[in-house]
């Protein structure tokens, strides 16, 4: 019986030694590790200085003359002589079906009815609450109810005035999907 009793309490002592030894007081130490190389990568953070190049970059810039997949160059540059060739040279390559109306709407509701305004006429949430003094243009001008879809295309591409380019922000397709909402419902619903 004796000899049960010493058992329990070495099990007893050695699971408390193992609980206070595994425990983590300071949450700073991770503890030991097994192949500690499998979890932590050696690679060099983007931004920290690098000795395998002669620059010590560790983040490189991209080939000469490459462009990123899915990417095309836009030829259009933003300056009114760009938006008039674009206007004139582009059109619209998707049919206009319900779905990509409804993806137009979506996407406008996402990216253009905060300076824009629901209804086009340029009094959106950034305008009326005084965050941005500067009014936007209505879509629901007379300029604008004469512009194609690809003046509309052009302008959310490389931007104009004080609008930004929103091409890297939008996909092709879904510019145009804006355009045709823009043009078949913003517009379609003006009073003439």
């Amino acid at each position: 019986m004796t000899k049960k009793r010493i058992n329990r309490a070495t099990i007893a002592a050695l699971c408390i030694m193992v609980m206070t030894v595994s425990c983590d007081r300071s949450r700073n130490d991770k503890g030991f590790e097994y192949f500690p190389d499998m979890a932590h990568s050696l690679a060099y953070e983007t931004y920290a200085p690098n000795p395998n190049f002669g620059d010590s970059m560790t983040m490189r810039l991209p080939a000469e003359n490459t462009i990123s997949r899915e990417i095309m160059p836009y030829p259009y540059p933003n300056t009114p002589e760009g938006r008039a060739l674009a206007a004139a040279e582009l059109s619209n390559p998707l049919e206009m079906t319900g779905d990509h109306l409804k993806t137009g709407k979506e996407k406008y509701a996402i990216f253009c009815r905060n300076c824009h305004g629901a209804l086009g006429d340029g009094n959106g949430y950034l305008h009326t609450s005084g965050r941005y003094a500067i009014k936007p243009a209505s879509l629901l001008s007379d300029k604008m109810l004469a512009a194609p879809e690809s003046d509309i295309f052009h302008v959310i591409t490389a931007g104009y005035q004080v609008m930004g380019a929103h091409g890297h922000m939008i996909r092709p397709e879904d510019r145009w999907k804006i355009a045709m909402f823009v043009k078949n419902e913003l517009q379609a619903n003006t009073v003439k």
